[in-house]
């Protein structure tokens, strides 16, 4: 078997790698103020085809989470891949994504738990973007019943 080499995304993926500390605002209902949380992630190549994030904070109720977050790209599907996982939930976040015009924006689309908790899913997109080589952002937001996309957090990462 032949090890592929690494292409323009895989290299995309790898200005991820690095030590972060994060700053993040959510907000857990429309009627609810926004709520502030800080945590760390480390970001670990894996042969230059993929990318391992473990990060931890706290959690807007005071608790502590863990989450692991993995982003390769697929040349075959021509598209980014992934998973995210935290242990503040049982939900497998699978990843499909795609980087804009500008390359600098990388939206990663998924499925999950509606925060209705009617047992039904809604589409949910996690978005990174590149401010500067030591800042990037992860913007999350929901698709709501009329079909728009609500912004519901907002984290900050800034290069240690």
């Amino acid at each position: 078997m032949q090890i592929p080499e690494p292409q323009a995304e895989h290299r995309w993926l790898q200005q991820l790698v690095g030590e972060w500390s994060i700053e993040c605002e959510c907000k857990m209902g429309p009627d609810h103020p926004p709520m502030k949380t800080t945590g760390q992630e480390v970001v670990r190549s894996l042969g230059g085809l993929w990318v391992i994030g473990e990060g931890s904070g706290d959690t807007p109720d005071g608790g502590s989470c863990d989450s692991v977050m993995t982003l390769g790209y697929d040349p075959q599907a021509k598209r980014f891949v992934g998973s995210y996982i935290a242990s503040v939930m049982t939900h497998f976040w699978p990843y499909l994504g795609s980087l804009d015009e500008s390359r600098k924006i990388l939206t990663l689309d998924s499925e999950g738990p509606n925060f209705s908790g009617d047992g039904t899913m809604a589409k949910y997109q996690d978005i990174i973007e590149i401010v500067t080589p030591d800042h990037r952002t992860l913007t999350a937001r929901v698709q709501v019943e009329d079909g728009t996309w609500q912004q519901f957090m907002t984290a900050h990462y800034r290069r240690k």
